[in-house]
């Protein structure tokens, strides 16, 4: 079982992620950004394929997760000290929510427990996401975390790129004027994502959606912004586009329901 006094202490840092102290990344520190399409059960086979080779040849990353909103973060810490061996246990005491399918991800809780490897809640509450969408950075980013990464003052490039994938993911059926605010918040996350990855002093993995591991728009921007390196792999239903990710894996579609039919 993982040290609980160990756990905490990386809890109560994470907790800070937001004020202007975020520590600066070791030399030679590894960062690597897997992607994932929600519901495709081969992507999450492969990407878990991915990690767990990466560990068993030695490598001990900190495990970031979307999956996880970041004020449950102390909760998180202290499931992966009470639950042993238990995934499900950590998913229910971190209150995981159920709009995930916790199946895909299980295995990957097992993973870091088994090798007492932290989970790191890595994602904005839908809550604050909607405040960032109607209102600004500043409702759920603190100035601090404004400042370092320089919010006010957006690339045009990566704002209306943004625009772009919002309106294509969402069948190219939004009103013009709901576009910005919710692109504001995509780069909300981006920015949560990349300061978890920083702030946990250590090698780490990010686990999201393949639009949050982007080199041009996502976290892996950030992470640059702050002079970090990463590595992007892209777990995705068709070929991406050259400089969108490191790597592209490309997996066989899911079988679903046209989610462009309304």
């Amino acid at each position: 079982m993982i040290r609980t006094a160990t756990l905490l202490a990386l809890g109560a840092l994470l907790a800070g992620c937001a004020s202007l102290s975020s520590p600066p990344a070791p030399a030679g520190k590894t960062l690597l950004l897997l992607g994932e399409t929600h519901d495709n059960a081969e992507g999450h086979r492969l990407r878990l394929a991915e990690l767990e080779a990466r560990v068993a040849a030695g490598w001990q990353p900190a495990i970031a997760m979307e999956q996880f909103d970041r004020e449950h973060q102390a909760a998180l810490t202290q499931a992966q000290a009470d639950c042993g061996d238990n995934a499900r246990c950590v998913i229910d005491a971190a209150r995981g929510s159920a709009r995930w399918q916790w199946e895909f991800y299980e295995p990957v809780i097992a993973l870091a427990q088994r090798h007492r490897l932290p989970l790191l809640a890595a994602n904005l509450s839908r809550a604050e996401a909607s405040r960032v969408v109607k209102e600004s950075f500043a409702a759920a980013l603190s100035p601090e975390l404004q400042a370092r990464y320089a919010l006010d003052a957006l690339p045009p490039g990566l704002f209306a790129g943004q625009i772009a994938a919002v309106r294509e993911g969402h069948c190219n059926q939004l009103p013009e004027n709901l576009l910005p605010g919710m692109a504001r918040a995509q780069i909300a996350r981006d920015v949560v994502m990349a300061e978890v990855m920083i702030a946990a002093g250590r090698d780490a993995v990010l686990l999201a959606g393949n639009g949050h591991v982007r080199d041009d728009l996502g976290a892996p921007y950030w992470l640059r912004k702050l002079g970090q390196e990463s590595e992007s792999i892209a777990y995705a239903e068709s070929a991406a586009p050259a400089g969108q990710y490191g790597r592209s894996v490309v997996i066989t579609p899911a079988e679903r329901q046209d989610p462009c039919r309304f």
